[in-house]
């Protein structure tokens, strides 16, 4: 095979890859070629004609040629420079140039930077309208069709890197434009606001609504004014030369005022990176980086727009104390106060299990590693959890009994890589829908395959190969039965189980219930169905599973989860690239919640507290002594309040009270503590029943990290001071210990990650040094610093480096019956997150889904007599919610479903009751079983007319510039070079 291939710039010789793109090559050297439509993580697009180049004597687009063979380039000879001209002036007959009143003027127009690079002082064409208004409709973005250039990145990377399928160019127009869907304003198309449209624009023709009238000195305008200094400012610069040398001076004077600072997205676990620009306290864009390591340019609705919340009125900007029954605004000192010593009254009269700690997914790794050193050795007990227990918990249970490891085998990457995507329970595009954009494009440019298990089809389930809606909470039995048929039919993968598998006998016999006959009758799934799936998962090579609540909130959760390992494991499909166990996790830093140490049983990294050698090494380190048993989980706190075991409860930025099963039974129990603290940036349900609410920080106002569902543990940096008197947790926590006669003296969160690093094996070489900027670590870390994308490559982490197969049984313990004859199923949506505490603080959010619903099919609906919009009571044994009905296809039969953003009167957790997972007590959120009361028969729909669900995707493949090739109107530069030599 050939190595390289001599190609010659401009003279000079370079080694380049086969196959590798020319354009790139030349990027890599000195020389400068114009090239406005290219975008690095986009690839050619071949739109804008300007990287014209001399190959081997004929012009050509530098983007749209592969080397194949040496090559001779020139870039700067005569016709080259006269095609790049022509190209330029095409567009500028397409873009106004008015830098210094366009908040785009910072730096980053590429138009403008590429005309000044060029050096080019007046266009041969003059701009030409196009007579299109612009399109204001959408909450968050507007498109202005007069700067649009065409080029076509926002089409490429709404088509073929989001998948969402919603913008293309109209190229039979007499004057083509980007349309939204068959040509509707944007809020009527199935544009779900992610915003990557208008990330790669590459001028002002997409820009964010916060954005407008703020960037620049002199662009807080109406229209009139501001169209008024656009044409006095073309009188009075003759040409681009002055023009630039005065909009360049204005956007340096812009750096002065508006911040760049890189952070971590706040809501789910993909751990999106980017930056964000301030100005004083607003907020003007978010924008993601192609360094980003888990999602490159990409973003969603939530971390591209829905920040909003830092700057709500409703945050908590003082300490309150409860007094006479009603909250009262008191100092610091007297909060602190006040806690410390009702701790310490109940620690003596109670002892130290007798109070409880719950941490927050929502704060950063050394926040959760203070809180449970603060229960750990401050107060004495192993009593700390955190919101892991409601969702992931069965997950790391599951891949802890069989692999060894409680997070995803590898990388997002590996995702994308695998030949076959297999996704359970887990609404993807809507709860990680970054991730699920990747596993969209694998399926539409590679030929990934994808097959979908749910109750519901949403639109993972719309797009996969095979959609499979096997009946609820038996997951467990098809994945056992496909295992089963795979060794039976001897497909497994023996080299692989002979090397690194232990128990696979027993195993093997563990599977005899599990027949396709036992399979088909409690799943739904058919036989031949069953086969089909076995033959396909057998007949690739590489293979990723991806699960979330649907499995994990069962009764039998962790073994269903147990289930997709052995799975796994019996076709040889750990310990490679593309292949892999991925539990998604729900929130922002679920996964490093738990890493660091806020869990009843373990210590950061997973070391268990009934470990005398890691405990005495803890207890040394904080001269302390720590109790050997693992403490009470969240719903076992709940209990002990219950009966009187549990007095005294402190709460971190968890919405506790709506969010834990069985709202009314959680709810009862606050009122019977003795002392109830929260911590939080709102007054939420929950602290409504507190003695003392301690005003925290968001993550735009802290620094530290969050570790994402990858095990990727990645800084955040300070964007604002915090609001009013609220702090960090980090820097409560540390006053709240040193109150209680501690003596913590951390300067910054980078001395918790050191303590943390050095007592924790897992984390040996993490170190901030090594996080800089968009860096990155994938645990686990060696103490040189040496990461691990890819779990598992040299074996396993057990005594043999074999994993295990583990043995397992089923009982359905659950159904519906005559009285409670439907089943509510629930989980996230797309704008909201969880109970909304955040996101309903944002207007653009709320207008696009301003409250919940219940879906139902449209056979209930039918049954029922019932139309959209319509008003009902759901009942179940533990309680009751009310709700607005919407009629979907997405169910069917007696299947609802309702959304988890819903907080008042609609919160499922009015349904749901006690029941648990066996093994890791993670409340059966998906097991409840209602009956239905129509309240109203009919009424307005909860879904709002301009909701994207209502849009009407075009699917295509990129731009189709073959179509602009293709028009009357359309002559190749180098042609027009040719023509006038």
């Amino acid at each position: 095979m050939q190595d390289h291939i001599v190609v010659t710039i401009n003279g000079t010789e370079y080694l380049a890859e086969p196959g590798q793109n020319l354009l790139e090559l030349i990027n890599t050297t000195d020389e400068f070629v114009p090239q406005i439509c290219y975008n690095e993580s986009l690839g050619p697009v071949e739109t804008c004609d300007t990287c014209m180049v001399e190959v081997n004597g004929e012009i050509i687009r530098a983007c749209g040629t592969a080397i194949t063979d040496s090559m001779y380039v020139n870039t700067v000879i005569e016709t080259t420079k006269k095609a790049q001209k022509e190209a330029l002036d095409r567009i500028l007959e397409n873009h106004e140039l008015y830098c210094t009143v366009c908040d785009y003027n910072n730096g980053t127009c590429e138009i403008h930077n590429t005309v000044a690079e060029f050096g080019l002082e007046h266009q041969s064409r003059p701009f030409q309208s196009k007579h299109y208004q612009q399109d204001n409709s959408s909450s968050f973005y507007r498109y202005d069709p007069d700067q649009c250039i065409l080029c076509g990145r926002c089409v490429e990377v709404c088509q073929d890197v989001q998948v969402n399928e919603t913008l293309l160019i109209d190229w039979d127009r007499e004057q083509p434009r980007v349309i939204w869907d068959n040509d509707v304003p944007i809020d009527q198309s199935s544009c779900v606001s992610c915003g990557q449209c208008v990330t790669v624009c590459p001028c002002n023709a997409l820009m964010e609504n916060s954005i407008i009238g703020e960037a620049g000195y002199m662009t807080d305008q109406s229209p009139g004014l501001l169209r008024s200094m656009i044409e006095l400012t073309k009188k009075t610069e003759p040409g681009y030369g002055p023009l630039f040398a005065v909009s360049d001076t204005e956007a340096s004077m812009r750096e002065e005022r508006i911040e760049k600072t890189k952070t971590v997205c706040t809501y789910c676990g993909v751990g999106c990176t980017f930056d964000v620009w301030t100005k004083d306290r607003k907020i003007l864009k978010v924008e993601p980086q192609k360094d980003s390591p888990a999602n490159g340019i990409s973003s969603c609705i939530k971390g591209k727009f829905g920040w909003d919340y830092v700057n709500s009125e409703d945050r908590l900007t003082k300490p309150l104390i409860r007094k006479d029954d009603y909250f009262q605004e008191v100092e610091w000192d007297e909060a602190l106060s006040y806690v410390a010593k009702r701790f310490n009254e109940i620690k003596a009269e109670h002892g130290a299990d007798s109070l409880g700690f719950i941490a927050s997914s929502k704060c950063t790794n050394e926040e959760s590693f203070l809180m449970q050193k603060l229960s750990r050795q401050v107060i004495g007990t192993n009593n700390v959890d955190n919101c892991s227990r409601y969702c992931q918990s069965p997950a790391t249970k599951g891949l802890f009994r069989t692999v060894g490891h409680g997070g995803d085998s590898g990388s997002i990457n590996d995702i994308a890589e695998a030949e076959m995507v297999i996704t359970i329970g887990s609404n993807t595009a809507e709860s990680h829908p970054v991730l699920a954009s990747r596993i969209k494009r694998s399926q539409k440019l590679f030929g990934q395959k994808l097959f979908v298990f749910d109750l519901r089809k949403h639109e993972m389930g719309q797009r996969a190969d095979r959609f499979f809606q096997p009946n609820s909470g038996t997951d467990l039995v098809w994945l056992s039965a496909v295992t089963k048929y795979i060794i039976d039919q001897g497909l497994e993968n023996r080299t692989f189980i002979d090397k690194w598998v232990n128990s696979f006998e027993e195993y093997k016999e563990s599977l005899s219930k599990f027949t396709l006959e036992y399979a088909e009758e409690l799943t739904g799934i058919s036989k031949n169905e069953l086969i089909e799936i076995a033959k396909e998962i057998a007949s690739v090579d590489k293979l990723a599973i991806c699960w979330a609540m649907g499995v994990t909130q069962h009764q039998l959760g962790s073994d269903t989860s147990t289930a997709i390992s052995n799975l796994l494991l019996i076709t040889g499909n750990y310990m490679r690239n593309g292949t892999g166990a991925y539990p998604l996790r729900g929130h922002n830093n679920v996964q490093g919640c738990s890493d660091f140490g806020s869990m009843p049983n373990f210590f950061p990294g997973y070391e268990k507290v009934a470990d005398d050698e890691v405990r005495n090494r803890y207890e040394k380190a904080w001269n302390t002594e720590i109790p050997a048993e693992p403490g009470k989980d969240n719903h076992e706190m709940i209990n002990a309040i219950h009966e009187g075991k549990l007095n005294s409860l402190f709460v971190i930025g968890e919405d506790t009270g709506i969010v834990d099963a069985n709202i009314n039974y959680v709810t009862a129990a606050f009122e019977k503590l003795d002392f109830f603290v929260v911590q939080d940036l709102f007054l939420t349900h929950t602290a409504q029943y507190a003695d003392v609410i301690l005003p925290a920080a968001p993550s735009l106002e802290k620094e530290g990290t969050f570790t994402n569902t990858e095990r990727r543990i990645q800084r955040l940096y300070k964007a604002l001071e915090p609001v009013g008197e609220s702090k960090p947790d980090w820097i409560i926590l540390q006053d709240l210990a040193n109150e209680m006669g501690y003596r913590w003296n951390y300067k910054h969160p980078s001395e918790i990650m050191n303590e943390a690093a050095s007592l924790a094996p897992l984390f040996a070489g993490v170190s901030y040094d090594l996080l800089e900027g968009y860096n990155s670590l994938q645990w686990p870390v060696e103490r040189d610093g040496t990461d691990t994308p890819l779990l598992f490559k040299d074996g396993f982490p057990f005594k043999d480096r074999k994993a295990k197969l583990y043995p397992l049984d089923f009982q359905l313990q659950y159904s519906t019956n005559e009285e409670y004859d439907l089943h509510v199923n629930n989980g996230r949506m797309l704008e909201h997150f969880h109970e909304g505490n955040m996101t309903f603080k944002s207007p653009g959010i709320v207008r696009e889904m301003p409250e919940s619903f219940i879906e139902i099919s449209t056979e209930l609906a039918e049954e029922r007599e019932i139309k959209e919009g319509a008003e009902v009571k759901l009942t179940s044994e533990a309680g009751e919610a009310t709700g607005i009905i919407h009629i979907t296809d997405r169910v069917r039969g007696k299947e609802l479903y309702l959304p988890l953003n819903a907080n008042g009167k609609s919160a499922v957790n009015y349904l749901t009751d006690n029941r648990v997972d066996k093994d890791t007590n993670t409340p059966a959120y998906k097991e409840i079983a209602v009956k239905m009361e129509v309240i109203k028969k009919k009424g307005k729909s909860p879904l709002p007319d301009h909701n994207h669900r209502r849009g009407n995707r075009q699917p295509q493949k990129g731009v189709q510039v073959e179509r602009k090739w293709n028009r009357k109107d359309y002559t190749f530069p180098g042609n027009v070079v040719k023509q006038d030599g």
